[in-house]
């Protein structure tokens, strides 16, 4: 071989490898199947097979304009707006109680829409906690092992989203915001036992909020006795008649109206059964690469602003994956919760692409030699310029 082109293929090969691209083409390879086979979970639907295939590529092209949006701005001149912006998350997480406002579903308040346009504001309160967090926990590095000055007002905002959430409610959604900004402050440094009392509190609030719901009592009572829950049960029969190789793409049967939900949170069955445990596997693959990528792309940060704003939206993209896969499969109680990429639905497919848009954004700028310009943003104080480095 030429010794002239080693260089040119070594370089080839690092950008192939570079773990931003790897989270890139995981996610666009989750799409591709979500998109084929919610063609096939819809067959049976009185909209028509097309319906929610043409909605999904419809929020596919908007969450590829949201994530190009997400990748080229300047995500350090978006600090200076940090709480404006989670200020108006909180109030639109509260509008969804408001009736005329708020689109009511199944009892649950999760919605803002008019017509048939709905947005989850939920979804979308992930990336501003996510965004508020990093910036907080930034700014207050010195102070984080300190229970008054640096621990309490970063977990107000992990505990105010989480209410927010609670009160919709969705508890299942406000977990993954509880277990996503614990994680978070972890990460930053916080002292183990700050982070244990806070899981102690939550769980025991959690416990009365359970007590004072007959519905989801119902549902661990259902899940924990001898009979499984209906849902459930069709989620496994897909898997058993799927076998190792699959029924075939179109040739399900669990989608025409035996299984709830097959083109949402359910999908993953539908998956299984027409695709065989190859497919599933492959599912699991993907989001374990994007998991394992975003871990070593994290070791390029530059500051803990950023390292925590990755660190936020890589852990929820894999713990969102992770509760609905471990739903699906029977692991842990029934919880409505989409897997991303793949799941119908506009609210989450756009966050995503937010996510993912995050962190190709710190591909590109990460490689940078003087990143950020000294701004002072990335200051904890006059005194202490040095503060927010990793």
């Amino acid at each position: 071989m030429d010794s002239a082109r080693i260089p040119a293929i070594s370089q080839r090969f690092r950008l192939a490898a570079n773990p931003a691209l790897v989270i890139v083409a995981c996610a666009l390879a989750l799409l591709a199947l979500g998109l084929t086979v919610l063609f096939s979970a819809s067959a049976a639907f009185r909209q028509g097979t097309y319906f929610y295939l043409n909605k999904q590529v419809a929020g596919a092209l908007l969450a590829a304009g949201l994530g190009w949006w997400a990748s080229r701005t300047d995500l350090e001149r978006w600090r200076a707006y940090v709480w404006w912006i989670g200020g108006v998350a909180a109030v639109l997480l509260i509008a969804v109680r408001v009736p005329g406002l708020g689109i009511t579903v199944k009892g649950s308040h999760r919605w803002l829409g008019y017509g048939v346009a709905r947005l989850q504001v939920s979804e979308f309160a992930k990336v501003v906690m996510v965004f508020c967090l990093a910036h907080i926990l930034a700014v207050n590095q010195t102070r984080i092992r300190d229970w008054r000055h640096g621990f309490m007002p970063a977990m107000g905002i992990v505990g105010g989203f989480t209410a927010l959430v609670v009160i919709e409610p969705d508890f299942g959604m406000a977990a993954l915001f509880l277990a996503v900004g614990l994680v978070m402050l972890f990460l930053a440094g916080a002292r183990w036992r700050h982070l244990l009392a806070t899981v102690a509190i939550a769980v025991a609030l959690l416990s009365l909020l359970l007590v004072f719901n007959p519905n989801r009592m119902q549902r661990l009572a259902d899940f924990s006795g001898k009979e499984l829950p209906y849902q459930l049960k069709q989620a496994l029969a897909a898997y058993a008649a799927g076998g190792l190789d699959g029924v075939g793409l179109g040739e399900g049967r669990q989608q025409l109206a035996y299984l709830p939900e097959a083109h949402t949170d359910f999908i993953f069955a539908v998956v299984g059964e027409e695709l065989g445990l190859g497919a599933t596997l492959g599912v699991v693959s993907l989001f374990a690469a994007i998991f394992i990528a975003g871990l070593a792309h994290l070791r390029n940060a530059p500051n803990l602003f950023q390292f925590l704003l990755v660190a936020g939206a890589l852990f929820f993209i894999s713990m969102q994956a992770l509760i609905n896969l471990l739903v699906v499969t029977g692991s842990v109680p029934p919880k409505g919760m989409s897997l991303p990429f793949i799941s119908a639905g506009l609210s989450n497919l756009l966050v995503m692409g937010l996510m993912v848009g995050l962190i190709l954004n710190t591909r590109r700028t990460w490689s940078r030699p003087d990143f950020g310009g000294g701004r002072a943003l990335l200051e904890v104080s006059p005194e202490r310029p040095e503060a927010d480095a990793p």
